[in-house]
């Protein structure tokens, strides 16, 4: 959530792209080549090329879905030769010290985009590509359909990579790091860049913290080969132990990279890359659009009943003393880290079993109308539910209407902070916007509103409510919205507001 408001402090008109979803587990993807490709050129047809600046994504995604970052890179690049890249990497650090891994890390592909852009080979073949398209110019849809390359000319390599270094890796909480690759550093950034960081962090270091990134980053130079090896090692026997458990495998399930990540971006068409092999991996990781972090087991518990806030809170936290971040609607979500041990993997394996059994148990104790209610939780757990909202496009109140035809970017900062005027705002229930849609009027957000899970905003200021993003919400099983309240609902502009931004 903190570069959505980053967007917002930083005054930039942003757009957002929507990602692929897993509608039947309510987890959100990553976003394609082909959306932003096509974004991109739909902005260059605009005339707002000029403005484009930066593209932010998560590598990899909480859910684990990684990207092939020097394609994007490389892709976008050829576009806007002078784009930033910001990487989300704040649960990747580890991948740095494993060998395939780190084929899909920030820092890895910008020395590799920058060695490529300085081979003279890449540049005579570029100079061919070239001459082929002067004579048959290629129209936007071919130049979605074919691998772009950008000119090593005219080509910045520019890129940043955030990471929570305290997730995992090690160090005192809130230890993190911004690594920098980027050309024209210290042309461009280097004084905005550090007055920023003053700006918005404190001028008195914690030096705990600070030593404490220093022996982390000590600990994995001399040694984080051998600890992430074991990390995934670990999470390959947690998986197996699952899977092979018959009683386990009856109410549960580790979904595999073919269920993560569909068929069309998996050109290696290997379903299961953490268990096929080594050399099944690697083919995977050098030829998939998107692949799946092998630390990450992610466990449909759809046909325990439970859903996944439910199976966290009560078996797992309250009961067993086990402690997760993510969950879903049917599923929960496990990471090993270069502190896990063998002990702890089996000792999670053994908490399953014994929630296995006591189910199993308890259904053949049932009563045949208890029987029929499990069997109706399980059918809506493990059934399709709503899908996941598309993104609904910002009122046109705080749209930028300059270019040859309207674009999707919003003015979120003039959004925010239209806000602080309480007279600009009132509190609407779900079932009064219901009213107002059907009733062919526009209602807009007047915060970012965040369910966790799945812990995204799917609404941020100035976006217009839709009702499938209001049928999402009342679908969610959990009770932790940030943004809403059951007593007063949504934080909304009024319509004399929205009047008055439009006329501004």
């Amino acid at each position: 959530q903190s570069h959505h408001y980053g967007m917002m402090l930083g005054g930039a008109n942003v757009v957002y792209l929507e990602a692929y979803g897993l509608n039947d587990c309510t987890i959100c993807g990553a976003v394609t080549l082909g959306e932003i490709k096509s974004t991109l050129l739909d902005l260059r047809r605009a005339g707002k090329l000029d403005r484009v600046k930066m593209i932010a994504l998560t590598n990899c995604t909480f859910d684990g879905i990684v990207y092939d970052v020097q394609r994007v890179m490389e892709e976008c690049l050829a576009i806007k030769p002078d784009l930033v890249f910001l990487w989300d990497e704040a649960w990747f650090a580890f991948a740095r010290f494993h060998p395939v891994l780190r084929s899909r890390t920030a820092m890895h592909c910008a020395r590799k985009l920058r060695d490529l852009l300085q081979d003279p080979e890449y540049a005579a073949a570029y100079e061919e590509q070239l001459a082929r398209d002067a004579e048959n110019p290629p129209t936007d849809e071919e130049l979605l359909n074919r691998r772009l390359r950008p000119d090593p000319a005219k080509a910045r390599v520019r890129v940043y990579a955030a990471q929570s270094t305290h997730k995992t890796l090690t160090s005192l909480r809130q230890g993190s790091m911004i690594h920098v690759f980027d050309q024209d550093f210290d042309q461009k950034v280097a004084e905005p860049f550090h007055e920023a960081y003053m700006a918005h962090t404190s001028t008195s270091p914690n030096y705990q913290i600070l030593a404490s990134l220093d022996l982390g980053r000590r600990q994995v130079a001399l040694e984080g080969m051998e600890m992430v090896a074991r990390q995934v090692e670990n999470a390959m026997q947690l998986r197996d132990a699952i899977d092979n458990h018959p009683l386990l495998a009856k109410y549960m399930a580790c979904l595999r990279t073919s269920d993560m990540i569909p068929e069309e971006f998996r050109a290696s068409h290997i379903g299961q890359p953490l268990r096929t092999g080594l050399r099944a991996m690697m083919r995977a990781w050098d030829s998939d659009e998107f692949v799946l972090d092998p630390s990450r087991i992610t466990l449909s518990i759809g046909r325990t009943g439970y859903s996944g806030d439910d199976f966290k809170r009560d078996q797992l936290m309250d009961r067993h003393g086990v402690q997760i971040n993510k969950t879903s609607r049917n599923t929960v979500l496990f990471m090993t880290n270069i502190g896990t041990t063998r002990s702890s993997v089996a000792f999670l394996v053994e908490v399953l079993v014994s929630i296995a059994s006591e189910l199993d148990e308890h259904l053949s104790e049932m009563s045949l109308s208890e029987r029929s209610r499990f069997e109706r939780k399980v059918q809506r757990l493990t059934s399709s539910t709503a899908p996941l909202p598309d993104f609904s496009g910002f009122h046109p109140a705080f749209r930028d209407h300059s270019g040859t035809f309207e674009t999707p970017e919003g003015d979120v900062r003039r959004a925010f902070y239209l806000s602080y005027d309480d007279a600009n705002c009132e509190y609407l229930l779900s079932e009064e916007i219901e009213e107002k849609l059907n009733a062919g009027n526009q209602v807009v957000s007047a915060t970012f509103v965040t369910p966790y899970p799945p812990g995204f905003p799917v609404l941020v200021p100035g976006q217009v409510f839709s009702q499938q993003i209001l049928t999402f919400i009342r679908d969610l099983d959990t009770k932790e919205i940030h943004g809403y309240s059951p007593e007063i609902g949504y934080r909304v502009y009024t319509d004399k507001a929205i009047e008055i931004a439009g006329a501004g």
